[in-house]
């Protein structure tokens, strides 16, 4: 689950891997309504579903709503999360639990490969807003988006 506004490398890397560890992987773009995000829900959703597809078992979808809601509605057996660092652990852990104890969905952390703990989606706009260059922090269609989004 996330905002994936935009897919970066650092989030295709925690997919492929969990790819490999279930047989069926649902990416869930989390909608907030408190948020106005780069990219529409749908334009994530199409950025996902492009950087995926040589993926068979991988999927994309959005939600509305409490995550463990998606989970219980849709039969899902455990939430896999991506961590960068310790202050990422200590945010996800509190998550995981009130997840487990609301539901008893668990939650499987997959440390990021260290070439991409430094990658946040929030810098890759700010760096491709500036006209910085992004092309090893994301997938080819999400260059080209962020080029269009920011007029390059």
């Amino acid at each position: 689950p996330g905002s994936f506004d935009p897919v970066t490398n650092g989030h295709l890397d925690i997919i492929e891997r969990a790819s490999y560890l279930f047989d069926e992987v649902v990416v869930v773009v989390l909608i907030n309504e408190n948020k106005q995000g780069l990219f529409s829900i749908e334009q994530r959703i199409d950025l996902i579903r492009n950087a995926t597809t040589r993926l068979k078992n991988v999927s994309v979808d959005s939600y509305s709503g409490l995550l463990v809601d998606y989970c219980s509605q849709n039969n899902a057996q455990a939430i896999a999360k991506g961590l960068r660092a310790v202050s990422d652990f200590d945010y996800e852990l509190q998550m995981a639990q009130m997840n487990g104890n609301l539901t008893g969905v668990d939650t499987v952390f997959i440390p990021t490969a260290p070439d991409y703990t430094f990658i946040a989606s929030s810098l890759v706009k700010e760096v491709a807003r500036h006209g910085g260059d992004v092309a090893g922090l994301v997938p080819p269609n999400v260059l080209a988006a962020l080029d269009t989004a920011f007029g390059h």
